[in-house]
């Protein structure tokens, strides 16, 4: 297929961000171009960083999936049914977020899960914080919706056709523009404005973690940074609270697993599997560090990352928002969800 110069300019642009853990981490994340009446979004459960190594684009017919948002159809959705088949050989799925891009009208839109805007987006003066940084930028807040359907409709509700930034509750950021120059530096420009100091940790207690990790199914994780959100006691009360966005509960379950004094890894993991539950991929111990199941998988080590990046940029004391026992299920229960789990446990396994 021949690919404009701005399809290929957004696959460099997705792979570079892709490739930036405070951006988009494992499989978070979607880019889209609309082009000759299709919309051309990343795939559902793959990565950007692999924009340029692998195929991760699907083709989407535009008008007929925007008419069936304008009848509620539920096909919507998953927007499967609205897929240009022969354009798709590898019978990819569209992102979960495809009406997202679909409702905004700006050529290119750019959404990823900035960590200096979640940090932001989580508390509960999002919207407050939002207006004071944003000034100047035709932007709208959206409180957390789940992704999908409901978070396309709770968009719908609040954008016009000028919107170009969408500061998404408890998830994330999506910029718009009608070039893909236009939407890096919006993309550059709105992180800088959310940027905010990352406390500084403490060192790991490697010998202590060493001692916790005997005979268990864990093991020290290889990047350091991992151990922040235990490390730096703020952060680990904030981890404590439960969970804060959507891939944090896909890919490391519901909340944070806390190990309270006299625990171990081993004691942990045998509460777990006596009450016929999956381990948890982290364990967080105060002060000291963290833990990760040996076969953790490549996106959970994403987020468990990503834990420490947002943690560390909320202000101590900050009001949050947590997701509720029932949004939480929600995600862990849907089916679009489940597809993003299975790839990642298929292809993305770390031995």
């Amino acid at each position: 297929m021949l690919r404009s110069s701005e399809f290929e300019a957004l696959l460099d642009l997705s792979a570079r961000v892709g490739a930036d853990p405070e951006l988009v981490q494992g499989a978070g994340g979607n880019t889209s171009i609309k082009e000759g009446g299709t919309l051309w979004i990343k795939a559902s459960g793959l990565w950007l960083a692999h924009a340029r190594t692998r195929d991760v684009m699907v083709p989407v017919a535009l008008d007929p999936l925007l008419d069936a948002l304008e009848r509620d159809d539920p096909a919507t959705e998953k927007a499967q049914d609205f897929v240009i088949t022969e354009l798709n050989p590898s019978g990819l799925r569209p992102s979960i977020e495809t009406t997202v891009h679909a409702l905004m009208p700006q050529k290119v839109v750019i959404h990823v899960h900035c960590v200096e805007t979640i940090a932001s987006a989580v508390q509960t003066d999002a919207a407050a914080i939002a207006a004071e940084r944003l000034q100047g930028i035709p932007y709208a807040f959206v409180p957390y919706a789940r992704p999908g359907l409901p978070l396309a409709k709770a968009i719908a509700e609040r954008i016009d056709e000028d919107t170009s930034v969408l500061v998404l509750g408890n998830h994330g950021l999506a910029v718009a523009a009608e070039t893909v120059e236009d939407a890096a530096w919006l993309l550059a420009e709105v992180s800088r404005r959310f940027a905010s100091p990352a406390r500084k940790a403490a060192a790991p207690d490697l010998a202590a973690l060493g001692r916790l990790a005997l005979n268990s199914a864990y093991r020290l994780p290889d990047d350091g940074r991992l151990h922040d959100a235990a490390t730096d006691l703020e952060s680990c009360k904030i981890a404590a609270g439960g969970s804060l966005y959507p891939d944090h509960v896909i890919f490391l379950g519901k909340g944070s697993v806390i190990g309270a004094p006299g625990d171990s890894a081993l004691s942990l993991e045998k509460g777990f599997r006596d009450a016929g539950q999956n381990l948890p991929p982290v364990l967080l111990f105060p002060g000291k560090g963290v833990l990760v199941l040996k076969e953790i998988t490549a996106g959970a080590l994403a987020m468990a990352r990503c834990l420490s990046d947002v943690t560390a940029r909320i202000p101590a004391g900050a009001r949050l928002r947590y997701l509720t026992d029932a949004e939480n299920a929600e995600l862990l229960g849907w089916d679009a969800e489940k597809y993003r789990q299975q790839l990642n446990l298929a292809g993305q396994v770390l031995q």
